[in-house]
């Protein structure tokens, strides 16, 4: 899944282009190593900040209020299992889109200002962007974006029905041993299914969330296999049972000392956290 963040000023015309670019997205083909799969076309999740604030009848844009509203829209994006998830919102502090982690900030310039003078004031232009718009022409501007941002999918694309390794964990955090286990993994069958137990909380040995987890396990893999692993989120699973013959093996990877002596409990001490 991506993220694709559209954000600016008030009346900077964010949400039509949001819908503009949602329907050329998931009517347009997705591609897979080079070659167009015809008749297959990305599935987009379409997130307004309004409508997020309106059902969580919160409606405080105190500074808290704004940052709040920043996580809790990430949160929301990252919840779902879509090929793309737009969000459109403000977000006028760099604190509130680096809260959000998009792949693709979209920067609606339309406007010098906006309804809303105290967001006026607060407002800081991003230094980093992936598109910065600057006239009110959205049909225009969503083919021109979302055709660069297919042409970047050119790439494999996960399949479902394909052989693939499963991998399950905590993670806590995602370290370099992880990545060596994920590179022997996807050795054998050309995918990964990384499986995140839902076990912040747990004990002292769990500070993070999944949604968290996901992130640095993306950070790390998103360069060199994107659409080659999917990540799922799983509850607290500490038992594994099967029956006879079922299809598939579990197997232990065991790795040289280098490897095999990194440890999570010690990176989480080194990050103060225990």
């Amino acid at each position: 899944m991506e993220k694709i963040l559209v954000m600016g000023l008030p009346g900077s015309g964010k949400t039509y282009f949001a819908e503009k670019l949602k329907k050329y997205l998931e009517t347009s083909p997705f591609y897979k190593l080079g070659e167009t799969i015809s008749g297959t076309c990305p599935s987009v999740k379409w997130i307004n900040a309004d409508d997020v604030r309106k059902k969580y009848n919160d409606w405080d844009f105190s500074h808290e209020g704004r940052i709040r509203q920043s996580i809790r829209m990430r949160e929301l994006a990252d919840g779902f299992f879509n090929d793309f998830v737009i969000a459109d919102f403000v977000a006028p502090l760099a604190e509130m889109r680096h809260n959000f982690k998009a792949h693709w900030v979209i920067w609606m310039d339309t406007i010098e200002k906006g309804r809303f003078e105290d967001t006026n004031k607060m407002f800081v232009p991003p230094e980093l962007y992936d598109f910065r718009i600057t006239e009110q022409n959205a049909e225009k501007w969503a083919e021109f974006v979302g055709s660069h941002i297919l042409e970047k999918r050119r790439r494999p694309v996960f399949d479902w029905k394909k052989e693939t390794v499963q991998m399950l964990g905590r993670w806590q955090p995602w370290h370099a041993g992880h990545r060596a286990l994920f590179e022997r993994s996807i050795a054998k069958t050309g995918q990964v299914c990384i499986m995140i137990r839902d076990c912040q909380g747990w004990n002292q040995s769990n500070p993070f969330s999944w949604s968290t987890v996901k992130d640095n396990i993306r950070r790390d893999l998103d360069t060199l296999y994107q659409g080659q692993y999917e990540i799922v989120v799983v509850p607290n699973i500490v038992n594994i049972t099967y029956g006879r013959d079922v299809g598939y093996k579990i197997e232990q990877e065991v790795f040289d000392e280098s490897i095999h002596n990194i440890s999570a409990t010690k990176i989480r001490k080194e990050m103060g956290i225990e």
